[in-house]
């Protein structure tokens, strides 16, 4: 027994300094490797570059995906900026237009220094009536009432129908109903009257009946208002002549207007309210 464990110390204490020799061997500088070293470091390296490859792969896929999530949330951060930009523009837009109108009705103050003017915007609109009926966000308690000529920067639109005590109804004049009816005239040399009724909606022209058969009109003349009945006040501008007819009576014309306002697109508009009015305002209110 005791022999036997001798040999086993023999054999450890032979292993050990085998190992150590070993070792001290392969710590040395050496220009070359022994052939185990040679195929260790070869098994290592390929083993190294087997793994390497995948893990590489698979760790530039999830950084492209990352790179393509955050370029996917850059760009939608980018169109909702843009989104709002268009907007804003939008916005700009839609008011340096609206600004533009105010100051044009405004510029009109001193021509109307006789009338009291009033401001106001459209709030409604029927389809259905379009080149009828507009809503204005004034009534009788700006002191609106019924018959006041309203206007817009570029002349003319209607007279006020009817009111409430916050809003009223314009009839506009390109309105067919028989009773829109208002006294004009022709500016021109030899200046012509006569009554703005009915509208062809075909070529959008106002007609201006009843002008003696003996009047030369110009084509291109300037129509105002004559402010005859007392009402309306004068010289509103209403459109230009671009055509002229001779009834079939003989015994009048009828001139086609071009409207000085576009009936279609209007948003801010001016009551205007006369402050002195005329003994045969009756009868211009019932025109």
């Amino acid at each position: 027994m005791p022999q036997f464990l001798n040999k086993k110390l023999i054999l450890l204490l032979a292993g050990i300094i085998v190992l150590v020799a070993l070792i001290g061997f392969s710590l040395r500088e050496r220009e070359t490797l022994s052939w185990p070293e040679q195929f260790l470091k070869d098994t290592t390296g390929w083993f190294a570059n087997a793994f390497d490859k995948p893990v590489s792969a698979v760790t530039g896929l999830f950084e492209n995906l990352s790179d393509l999530q955050n370029t996917y949330d850059e760009n939608a951060k980018l169109k909702a900026r843009l989104g709002e930009y268009v907007q804003i523009k939008t916005e700009v837009q839609a008011l340096k237009k609206e600004n533009a109108e105010l100051r044009k009705i405004l510029g009109k103050e001193d021509d109307l220094s006789k009338y009291s003017p009033i401001q106001a915007t459209v709030i409604g609109r029927n389809p259905d009536r379009w080149n009828e009926l507009i809503t204005i966000n004034k009534g009788e308690m700006n002191g609106i009432k019924a018959n006041m000529a309203v206007i817009t920067a570029d002349g003319l639109i209607g007279k006020v129908k009817s009111t409430t005590p916050t809003t009223a109804t314009v009839l506009l004049v390109s309105s067919t109903d028989p009773n829109n009816k208002i006294s004009a005239s022709i500016v021109q040399e030899d200046a012509a009257n006569g009554i703005i009724e009915g509208y062809d909606d075909k070529q959008g022209y106002l007609l201006m009946k009843r002008i003696p058969f003996d009047k030369e009109i110009k084509i291109g003349s300037i129509v105002e208002t004559s402010g005859l009945g007392g009402i309306f006040p004068s010289r509103l501008i209403v459109g230009k002549v671009v055509e002229v007819k001779i009834d079939q009576n003989g015994l009048n014309q009828t001139a086609y207007l071009e409207p000085a306002t576009d009936f279609y697109d209007i948003k801010n508009v001016m009551v205007v309210k006369r402050e002195v009015i005329g003994e045969d305002a009756k009868s211009e209110a019932q025109e």
